[in-house]
C-alpha cells in the first residue's frame, strides 16, 4: 500500500488494519509525514506539520495494539487542528499578523479530546481568513490556501486548510471551525463532507466573541468519519458555559438506523431572496431527486424568514469584529484589507442599535425554528457559487463590493445563529469539473438525524472515491 492510499484511507479501514497487524500507526505517521510536504506546494493547507506529537502518539497506540490492548475509539487515527484553535506547545498564528508566533500553553477541549481518544495529531491547517472573518481561502500570513480540484480558485475558509487536507487525503479527520459557513463553505469548495453541529454539541474556548455562533465539527472524506470524530469531541467542558449538558451518542453505530421513507422534507433553491448560479443550482436540485427518490415527501417552499437575513448578518458580521480596530494604527499594512474595510463600516455602530437589531434577529432565530417544527430537514445549495479566484472577494460576475462576500452565502449564517446542525455533502460537479455541496440543515439538537440524512444520501450517491488532481499530481 503506497502513501497515497494510505492518506485515502478511513478511520474504519485503519483500524481494522491496525489489529490485523497489517498497517501500524507508526506507518501511517511516517506516510502522512513524508507525502504531505510533496503535495504542500500545490495546495498550501498546512501552517505546520508536528512529526514529534504525531509519532509519539503513534508509538503509543502502536504499543496498545501489539500489546492486544482494548484500543480508544481513535487509536492510532491522525487529525488536524485548524490554526484558530490552541495547541499546548504548538505555534497558533489565528491567521493574523497581530497574533503570529503565539504559543498556547493549554489544548483547547476539542484537541484536547482527540488526543484522549487515541488520534495523533499530525499538524496545523490553515485558517486561510484572517481571524476566519471571510469565505475566500487567502489570508496575509499564509496567503492563498488553493482549492484542489484547480490551482488558484477559492478553498472556502475559513477552515480552508481542513476542507483540503480532507480533499487530498492527508488522513480521514480534520477540525472545522464554523461562524457564519466556515466548515460547510470548505466541504462545498473541496468536494468533502463538512458537519457544523448544534451549537454547544461541541465546547469551544476561547468562546468566541461571535454572540454564540460559532461551532466546533469535523471535516472528512466520509460521513461516518465525520460521526466518529463527533463522538470523540461532543459532549460538556467546564471551560464552556454554553456546551450542552448531554453526552454524545454513539453516533457511527446509529448512522443506518433510520429510513427517509416518509420524512417531510423542505427544500428552498434560493431562501426566498439568495441569488445562486445555474451551475450550482442544478447538481442540488438533482441531489433534491434523490431524498424523494428514497422515499422523503419534499416540498419546494420559499420562507418567510429568508429575505429578513441580509440586513441583519450585514450589521452583525462587522459588529462582532470591531474590537480589533485596535490593531489598526500599528498592523493596518499586514492585515486584509477587506477585514480592515469591514471593521471600519461598523465603527458607529451604537449600544442602542445593537441590542435594537438583537431583538430582530431573536425574532427571526424563532421564526427558524417554528418554520423547522413542520419538517424533518430543510435542504438548500450550501453555496451560491463554485470556485472562483481565491485573489477576488466575489467571482467577477458578481457584483462587487470592498467587503461583502456574504452576498454568495446567504445559506451559511441563519443556523449559525439558530443553533441547528447542519452539514454539507458533495452533490455533484460543474461542467468545468467543480464541486458543488447540498446542505442539510435539521431541528436543533438532532445532529444524528443530519449525520443519517447524510449517510442515506451517500449509500446513492458515493462521492469519497474522487480524488482531486491537486493530490495526486
Amino acid at each position: 500500500m503506497d502513501e497515497v492510499e494510505i492518506g485515502y484511507l478511513g478511520v474504519r479501514a485503519l483500524s481494522t488494519l491496525y489489529r490485523a497487524g497489517d498497517l501500524s500507526p507508526v506507518e501511517v505517521a511516517q506516510a502522512l509525514l513524508a507525502r504531505i510536504p510533496r503535495v504542500e506546494p500545490q495546495v498550501n493547507a498546512m501552517m505546520r506539520l508536528t512529526p514529534d506529537h504525531a509519532l509519539a502518539a503513534a508509538r503509543r497506540s502502536e504499543d496498545v495494539f501489539r500489546r492486544g490492548e482494548t484500543p480508544r475509539l481513535l487509536e492510532g487515527i491522525p487529525f488536524t487542528i485548524k490554526d484558530l484553535q490552541a495547541t499546548a506547545g504548538v505555534q497558533t498564528d489565528y491567521a493574523s499578523a497581530v497574533t503570529r508566533g503565539s504559543i498556547p500553553t493549554e489544548d483547547a477541549p476539542v484537541t484536547n479530546r482527540l488526543h484522549a481518544a487515541g488520534g495523533m495529531l499530525i499538524g496545523k491547517t490553515t485558517s486561510a481568513a484572517e481571524w476566519g472573518w471571510k469565505g475566500v481561502s487567502e489570508a496575509p500570513i499564509s496567503g492563498i490556501t488553493h482549492n484542489p480540484w484547480a490551482r488558484g480558485l477559492n478553498a472556502g475558509a475559513s477552515s480552508s486548510g481542513a476542507g483540503v487536507a480532507a480533499a487530498c487525503g492527508y488522513g480521514p479527520l480534520h477540525q472545522g471551525g464554523d461562524g457564519a459557513g466556515s466548515i460547510r463553505m470548505p466541504a462545498h469548495f473541496s468536494g468533502v463532507y463538512g458537519m457544523k453541529p448544534t451549537y454547544g454539541r461541541v465546547p469551544n474556548w476561547p468562546i468566541s466573541n461571535n454572540d454564540l455562533a460559532t461551532h466546533i465539527g469535523p471535516l472528512s472524506r466520509s460521513v461516518e468519519d465525520a460521526a466518529l470524530m463527533l463522538q470523540a469531541i461532543a459532549g460538556p467542558h467546564p471551560w464552556d458555559f454554553t456546551s450542552l449538558e448531554a453526552s454524545p451518542l454513539d453516533y457511527a453505530a446509529l448512522l443506518h438506523g433510520a429510513s427517509l421513507k416518509g420524512k417531510r422534507i423542505a427544500y428552498s433553491p434560493d431562501l426566498g431572496h439568495a441569488r445562486v448560479d445555474a451551475e450550482v443550482a442544478a447538481p442540488v436540485a438533482k441531489a433534491v431527486a434523490v431524498f424523494e427518490e428514497l422515499g422523503a415527501h419534499v416540498e419546494e417552499v420559499s420562507p418567510a424568514w429568508g429575505p429578513l437575513g441580509p440586513e441583519l448578518v450585514r450589521f452583525f458580521w462587522p459588529a462582532t469584529f470591531t474590537a480589533r480596530l485596535r490593531h489598526v494604527p500599528e498592523f493596518e499594512s499586514q492585515m486584509d484589507p477587506g477585514f480592515v474595510a469591514m471593521i471600519r463600516s461598523a465603527a458607529g455602530f451604537t449600544v442602542r442599535q445593537f441590542m435594537e437589531m438583537r431583538e430582530r434577529r431573536y425574532d427571526y432565530i424563532r421564526a427558524i425554528h417554528d418554520f423547522m417544527e413542520g419538517y424533518d430537514f430543510l435542504l438548500t445549495p450550501a453555496v451560491s457559487v463554485a470556485a472562483f479566484p481565491a485573489d477576488r472577494l466575489q467571482p467577477a460576475h458578481w457584483p462587487q463590493h470592498p467587503w461583502d462576500w456574504l452576498m454568495w452565502a446567504e445559506f451559511s449564517y441563519p443556523f449559525n445563529w439558530s443553533g441547528s446542525p447542519a452539514a454539507s455533502l458533495p452533490c455533484g460537479f460543474t461542467p468545468a469539473g467543480l464541486p458543488v455541496g447540498l446542505q442539510i440543515v435539521g431541528r436543533r439538537f438532532d445532529d444524528l438525524g443530519v449525520l443519517q440524512a447524510s449517510a442515506a444520501f451517500e449509500v446513492a450517491q458515493p462521492w469519497a472515491t474522487k480524488w482531486p488532481p491537486l493530490a495526486t499530481s
